[in-house]
């Protein structure tokens, strides 16, 4: 809802499953993947990797209650990863979103 108040259009889902079915049946392109790094199903770095290899230019944006540290030092994401960490306000999620559709 705060990306939709800020222009952005939206495809939300509840789980992982449901954002690769959705991904698949999508006929228009996808510039952003904003995905929580722990969920049920599959982590967001698997997510990722599955999406990706559908949209092969998507950006890709994680977030976690975990700080970027302990994400880093658990393996479950790269080094240099777009990260936000929750909580977040709005203009920190927009700013963040922003700069990860901006990078070259």
């Amino acid at each position: 809802m705060m990306l939709e108040r800020k222009g952005y259009s939206v495809i939300s889902t509840a789980t992982p499953a449901e954002a690769i079915d959705l991904a698949k049946a999508h006929a228009d392109i996808i510039h952003l993947l904003m995905t929580d790094v722990v969920m049920p199903e599959m982590n967001g770095r698997d997510l990722a990797g599955q999406i990706s290899e559908l949209y092969p230019g998507i950006r890709l944006l994680f977030m976690s209650g975990y700080t970027a540290d302990v994400i880093a030092h658990q393996g479950v994401l790269d080094d240099g990863v777009a990260f936000i960490q929750k909580p977040f306000s709005m203009a920190d999620m927009t700013e963040k979103v922003r700069e990860v559709l901006d990078k070259a």
